[in-house]
C-alpha cells in the first residue's frame, strides 16, 4: 500500500510552503507501509527558533487555505522541534542542531 492520494497532495502543499520560508533539507518519507498512524511524513530543518517557527506559520497557512487544521501539534514552545499532525501527514520541523 502506498500513500494515499489525499496524503501526497497535503505533502506537496506543505513542502511547497517550507521552501518559500526558506526550509532546509527539505524530505518527504512515504510510511504508510510501515505505520499505521500516517502516510508519510515531511521533514525539514531551520539554522534558529525564528526561522523554526516562520516555518510551521508557513506550513498551517498554506493549509488552511484549503481548509485543513492539524489534529495536533507539539514542540513550539520552545522553537527547537515542532511537530504538525494532519492525520495522513506528519510534518517535523527541527532546528538544525537537532
Amino acid at each position: 500500500m502506498t500513500a494515499s492520494a489525499r496524503a501526497l497532495e497535503l505533502t506537496a502543499i506543505a513542502a511547497e510552503a517550507a521552501a518559500e520560508k526558506l526550509a532546509e533539507d527539505i524530505v518527504a518519507l512515504d510510511v504508510s507501509e510501515t505505520l499505521v498512524i500516517t502516510d508519510v511524513f515531511l521533514l525539514c530543518s531551520a539554522a534558529n527558533d525564528r526561522q523554526v517557527k516562520a516555518i510551521v506559520d508557513g506550513i498551517e497557512e498554506a493549509l488552511d487555505k484549503i481548509d485543513v487544521d492539524p489534529v495536533r501539534r507539539e514542540g513550539e514552545r520552545d522553537g527547537r522541534w515542532v511537530l504538525l499532525d494532519y492525520i495522513d501527514l506528519v510534518v517535523h520541523v527541527q532546528h538544525d542542531e537537532e
